[in-house]
C-alpha cells in the first residue's frame, strides 16, 4: 500500500471511530472509554503522518512504534466497548477488523524497517 493511500486509511479510521464514539451512550463509564479510544483512533494516523515525514531510518523506525502501539490500544478500547456492553458488536466488528487489519501493516512495516536500517 502506497503512503498516501495509507495516510488516507488512517484518517478514514479516525473519522469512523469519532461517530461511532458519538453514537456511544451519555454514561461516564462510555465518556471515559469515549475520549480514550479517540486519543488512540486519532494518534494512529497523526503519528503515521509524522513518520512518513522522517529525518532518518531511526526516525521513522521509533514513529512507527507509536503508531503500531496506538493502533493495538484501539483494539482494546474497541474490544472493552463491547465488552462493557455499551454498543452491540455488529456495530463495533468492522472497526476491530480495520484496526487489527492497520496493526499488522504497521507490523510488518516496523519489522521491515528494522531489518533495511
Amino acid at each position: 500500500m502506497k503512503p498516501e493511500e495509507l495516510k488516507k486509511r488512517t484518517r478514514e479510521f479516525a473519522v469512523r471511530v469519532m461517530r461511532l464514539v458519538d453514537e456511544l451512550p451519555e454514561k461516564t463509564s462510555a465518556r471515559a472509554v469515549a475520549g480514550q479510544l479517540v486519543r488512540c483512533a486519532t494518534s494512529v494516523g497523526a503519528n503515521y503522518h509524522i513518520a512518513s515525514r522522517a529525518r532518518s531510518k531511526a526516525e521513522f523506525i521509533a514513529k512507527i512504534g507509536i503508531v503500531l502501539e496506538e493502533c493495538d490500544e484501539c483494539l482494546f478500547w474497541l474490544q472493552l466497548v463491547i465488552d462493557a456492553g455499551l454498543m452491540p458488536a455488529r456495530r463495533v466488528r468492522a472497526l476491530l477488523q480495520e484496526a487489527d487489519e492497520l496493526t499488522a501493516i504497521f507490523t510488518a512495516t516496523a519489522k521491515t524497517a528494522r531489518q533495511n536500517g
